[in-house]
């Protein structure tokens, strides 16, 4: 996997746990030679994670929209940061640059970007790991949704398997490794979207 892009908040959240686990992805990512491919704001837990992969002298691709930019948020100190016209243009652009797709902690803007990726994958657009970087329990309460979407009929259990869940950065990237996609018929026979 040559890269990998961390959809995260703009803010860093009341927890310290969570910048913790920013700033230790951002570490295994340069150990491991994974770039980080986000949203290249230089604030929240988003500076906080491209911070800590360049430190350990990681690579860090940003995207970010101009009226972000504008508003000078945007990490002026990446390896590369790309300028673009609107959030479906970031969002196009971070899905063609990365091997895979994390959502750590983050709002509603981290959950659109999410269940975005996560359903282009069960629609065929893309056949690499999604998952999330479950930190101190921010997301016990979607993956309990999730499973109830499931045992309901509007998910497959293929596809609920296909979205990767761990507490631990190390542990998550190791199930990335070894991903494996639903075959392409569970996606077109189910309809379920």
């Amino acid at each position: 996997m040559k890269s990998i892009c961390v959809y995260c908040g703009s803010n860093s959240g009341r927890s310290p746990a969570f910048t913790m686990a920013a700033e230790s992805l951002g570490r295994l990512l340069a150990e491991r030679g994974v770039k980080l491919v986000y949203g290249g704001g230089q604030v929240g837990l988003m500076g906080t994670l491209a911070d800590a992969v360049l430190s350990a002298g990681g690579k860090v691709e940003g995207v970010i929209p101009e009226f972000l930019a504008l508003k000078e948020i945007a990490h002026m100190s990446l390896t590369r940061l790309h300028v673009v016209k609107s959030m479906h243009a970031r969002k196009a652009m971070m899905e063609s640059l990365s091997d895979g797709f994390i959502a750590m902690p983050g709002g509603i803007g981290t959950m659109e970007e999410l269940f975005e990726i996560w359903t282009w994958g069960q629609l065929g657009q893309h056949r690499n790991p999604v998952g999330l970087l479950n930190v101190d329990g921010y997301y016990d309460a979607l993956v309990a949704f999730l499973d109830t979407m499931t045992e309901q009929g509007f998910l497959t259990p293929e596809h609920r398997s296909a979205l990767l869940v761990s507490d631990d950065a190390e542990a998550l990237l190791d199930m990335f490794a070894a991903y494996d996609a639903p075959p392409a018929d569970v996606r077109i026979k189910t309809g379920q979207t």
